[in-house]
């Protein structure tokens, strides 16, 4: 018997437009729940359509014949639009995979196109559509189709039924969302590193906002700073310089809730973060650190311990027990191995590092006010003195002789408190003392008191100090002198170190201390106090200031503070 190519599908309706595309609101489900709703009702029909017929009727089976020939056309088209899909479409038809593994075919109700396997969208080319027989895809795999096929109708790839472009229908769905939680899992931790490098932004923009305006403010005149090394050191407290070896060693609190403090040694020259060295349980907050001559370092702590580290291996190796919390130390470099520290409670004690289980002097001060800096000089004649400071003022000390007190150097002020001191040693020829007022003059202890930690935060941008050239007299009368004076901003609570810079070939000198307004360094040309340059590369105050000189002519100005670690390199003026 020749084919025949007929059926018994339904006509499309006709559109109330001729061109114009017919837009419906529905909602929408799923495309394979539409598609068998639109089959069984298409097999409905089929099964309606033959009125009069009766069961064992003559015309049975040519009837059933003609549906095994029409069921065969029927899977021939299927498979022949299929193919032409998949031409159409490339290979994503057959390869396609949704998120989850599984071929999206098989994932029942994922709502993506069965042309392209990928998401409908609810607007755009691209958007959710159907066709007269139900089934849904999106319209620009659609529109392709029939462009492919003709541009005039073509059948649908799913149930082979025709439909024309006019009859292709948009459907308007609120939100359309492909279920998938692994891939939300992973939009929020792509959200969270966007957000953690955004935070990471904006800090380098502030960095790179501070280099610019240091750059913009810093001088370099006759030489005299040039920044070598900067290394960012959260909360750091003080340091000390090794020029000679090019290591610089500083204490900072290690982090984490109540940890003891660590030292971080630095290489000068490498660009390698230091390496963090732990102290003995106890120790505490380091408060002052002395570079001895043979390299190793000694410092003083509030755990009562004035304490020998040595750089060769990164370790503690001496210990001197201290009667009261020690906040200042000092070492003579005469070779006479004696070694003193400052405590809170006023004294000075002496130590030779050859026998420590006693301190050779034990020396009360002229108040009981902490002592916050020593310096270890000579006189005039050679003679070996100690040089310190507490908060009635600048104090010499004759550890070798017959006295007993020190001696004040400069008349007593009960309205200023002493709060640092530089000279350079051994030199005590030039001096400067740093003071601000008096917070409260209802005690003699008051001073002691009030300055609890060295990092302690200032209320506000500080209040106005005075820097004091002192001076050596050449007569015996009055050994030193009050020279001229010099206002800036200074802290209310802390106790901050300060620096003299020989400089020049002239024995000129600079004083360096660091600035609360401005946030860094400012150094003054003495004695007259001609202003010769600014560093401002710090958010927080400046803590601690060391200049140093290397036997090879090295010359460096650290610069500490809670965050940050600079080094300048001070080059000698040739004038």
């Amino acid at each position: 018997m020749p084919s025949r190519s007929r059926g018994r599908r339904a006509s499309p309706p006709a559109p109330t437009q001729e061109d114009d595309d017919v837009d419906f609101e529905v909602s929408y489900s799923s495309d394979e729940e539409d598609g068998e709703e639109g089959d069984d009702s298409e097999e409905g029909s089929e099964e309606e359509g033959a009125p009069g017929s009766e069961p064992g009727s003559g015309s049975d089976s040519e009837e059933e014949e003609d549906e095994e020939e029409e069921d065969e056309e029927r899977s021939d088209a299927d498979e022949e639009v299929r193919e032409s899909v998949g031409e159409v479409c490339g290979s994503s038809v057959q390869a396609s995979r949704v998120p989850g593994g599984a071929p999206a075919a098989e994932r029942g109700n994922t709502p993506t196109c069965p042309v392209c396997m990928e998401a409908w969208t609810s607007e755009g080319p691209h958007r959710i559509s159907c066709i007269p027989c139900g089934h849904v895809y999106g319209r620009s795999c659609l529109e392709r189709w029939l462009t492919q096929r003709g541009n005039t109708s073509t059948t649908c790839p799913q149930c082979a039924r025709r439909f024309r472009r006019k009859d292709i229908i948009n459907l308007y769905a609120p939100q359309v969302v492909v279920p998938n939680n692994d891939l939300e899992k992973q939009v929020v931790s792509c959200m969270q590193k966007v957000e953690s490098l955004g935070e990471v932004v904006r800090k380098q923009g502030k960095m790179l906002e501070e280099i610019k305006a240091e750059k913009e403010h810093r001088s370099v005149d006759n030489g005299v700073s040039k920044r070598q090394n900067e290394l960012l050191l959260d909360g750091a407290r003080v340091m000390g310089i090794d020029a000679s070896n090019q290591i610089i060693l500083a204490s900072r609190k290690a982090p984490g809730l109540g940890q003891e403090h660590v030292f971080t040694k630095i290489n000068m020259l490498s660009t390698h973060q230091g390496r963090e060295i732990q102290l003995p349980p106890g120790t505490k907050v380091v408060k002052d650190i002395c570079i001895l001559h043979d390299g190793s370092a000694l410092f003083a702590s509030l755990g009562r311990r004035l304490s020998l580290f040595s750089m060769m291996t990164e370790s503690v190796v001496l210990q001197c027990d201290l009667p009261a919390p020690g906040w200042s130390c000092s070492a003579d470099d005469s070779g006479s191995h004696h070694v003193c520290a400052g405590l809170q409670d006023g004294r000075i004690l002496v130590f030779d590092i050859r026998q420590t289980s006693r301190p050779l002097h034990s020396m009360a001060g002229l108040s009981t006010h902490l002592v916050h800096t020593l310096h270890c000089v000579t006189d005039n004649n050679g003679s070996r003195k100690v040089l310190s400071a507490s908060a009635i003022g600048p104090c010499m000390w004759d550890p070798d002789g017959s006295q007993s007190k020190p001696y004040l150097l400069l008349q007593t002020d009960d309205q200023r408190v002493c709060f640092s001191l530089a000279c350079a040693p051994p030199s005590s020829d030039t001096i400067v003392a740093s003071f601000r007022p008096k917070a409260d003059s209802s005690g003699d202890a008051a001073p002691s008191q009030v300055y609890p930690s060295q990092t302690q935060a200032a209320s506000g941008p500080g209040k106005q100090g005075q820097h004091t050239v002192v001076t050596r007299t050449p007569w015996g009368v009055t050994p030193f002198v009050e020279g001229r004076t010099c206002y800036g901003s200074v802290s209310e609570v802390r106790m901050c170190k300060s620096a003299i810079i020989p400089y020049g070939n002239n024995n000129q000198h600079l004083f360096a201390y660091g600035d609360e307004s401005l946030r860094g360094v400012r150094t003054w040309q003495l004695p007259w106090f001609g202003m010769h340059t600014e560093l401002r590369p710090h958010r927080e105050p400046i803590l601690d200031l060391r200049f140093v000189e290397s036997p090879a002519g090295g010359r460096y100005l650290g610069c500490l503070s809670n965050e940050k670690l600079q080094v300048f390199r001070v080059v000698q003026n040739s004038k």
